[in-house]
Order: structure tokens, then sequence, then C-alpha cells
């Protein structure tokens, strides 16, 4: 157990696409925004769980045409959230909050559908939690819904520190930077559209 948890705290240290898309989530819409980002990819990793235990992520593994549909899907919807946010106007300040909680709703539909159509990720966790599977006597789809429930725990805390973090650097740099809310929308769509461009280069091995 200890040795799963170390594993994964390396890994998280390599930034991957949930690192930047709570990152953008988070410069988009707040910290609120950027938790519940990290919330809805952690909800994803939980169902990517539950299909590795049942041995639906092996489709995905052998079957190409599975792949490369599951991987397009979720290569255009990261591109339509890109273009929709690079053709957004800047927000200004005369428009606040009644739409936090709708903002909050649709932060955590963007990060469940990007993390569930992400062919990798469900390669990732049938590949890697069964390495920590031991002969123990507990059964193995306990002990692998288990590491997986670790995992997305995990995964809560630490886009949760990267919510806290980007806004607070976020507050020092940009607070009062009228010129960077004008191209935010710029920025975040561009990352957005280079995560869906990396997601159509993948290959299944």
């Amino acid at each position: 157990m200890w040795a799963f948890v170390l594993v994964v705290l390396v890994l998280f240290l390599i930034p991957g696409p949930a690192v930047f898309l709570t990152i953008t989530q988070t410069v988009k819409g707040g910290l609120k925004g950027g938790i519940i980002t990290g919330v809805g990819i952690a909800v994803g990793d939980l169902i990517h769980t539950v299909a590795a235990v049942l041995g639906l992520s092996a489709i995905l593994m052998t079957s190409a045409l599975a792949f490369e549909i599951v991987k397009y899907l979720g290569a255009a919807y990261l591109i339509f959230l890109g273009i929709k946010a690079l053709l957004e106007k800047s927000k200004k300040q005369e428009q606040p909050e009644p739409k936090n909680e709708n903002t909050a709703s649709v932060s955590f539909r963007q990060a469940l559908f990007i993390e569930l159509l992400n062919p990798k990720t469900a390669l990732f966790f049938l590949a890697f939690l069964p390495q920590f599977v031991t002969n123990n006597g507990t059964p193995v789809v306990i002990q692998l819904l288990t590491l997986g429930l670790i995992f997305v725990l995990m995964s809560i805390l630490y886009t949760t520190l990267l919510a806290f973090l980007t806004t607070s650097l976020g507050n020092k740099l940009f607070s009062k930077n009228s010129r960077f809310s004008r191209w935010q929308g710029k920025v975040v769509g561009t990352i957005y559209i280079g995560l869906g461009l990396q997601l159509v280069f993948q290959s299944q091995k």
C-alpha cells in the first residue's frame, strides 16, 4: 500500500492533462471552479477504476476501433471547448455572480467528460492497479477498488492544492491586470486545443 501511495505521488509530480485542466479552470472560474474540476476528474478516474475491475477497459486495449472512437470524441470535445473559449468575449465586472452555481456544474461536467473520453486513462488503470494486488486473501476485486479509491482521494487532494496555489499566484500577478483579463479566454482556449491535439496523436500502445 505504501509503495502504491509513493508511486502515485511521483506520478502526480509529472504534469499531465489533469494538471493543465485544473490550472486552466482555476484561472477561468476561480478557486471553486478549480476544486470542482478536480472532483470531476476524480469521479472520472473512479469510473475508470470500476471499468478496469469489470474488464471494460480491456476492450479499449484490444480493439483499435474502440480506442480511436473514444480518442477522437475526447479530442473533438477538448477542441470544441478551446474554440468556444477563444470566441468568448472577456467578462466585465458588471456581471457578478448569479451564474456561480451553474459555472460549478459546468466545470464538473467538462472535467468528467474530458477524463472519461481519454482512452489512455482507461488503459492506465487497467495496467497500473493490478501491479499492486497482493496474495493476502483479500478478493482481487476489493483490492482493485480500494487502490482506485485511494488514487481518487489523493487526486482530489492534489488538484485542490493546485487550485489553491493557482489562485494565490493569480491574485498576486493578475488581480489588477486588465490586459490579462482580456487575454484570459485566449490562453484557456489555446490550452484546451493543445490538449485536444495531444490526444489526437496518442497511440494505443
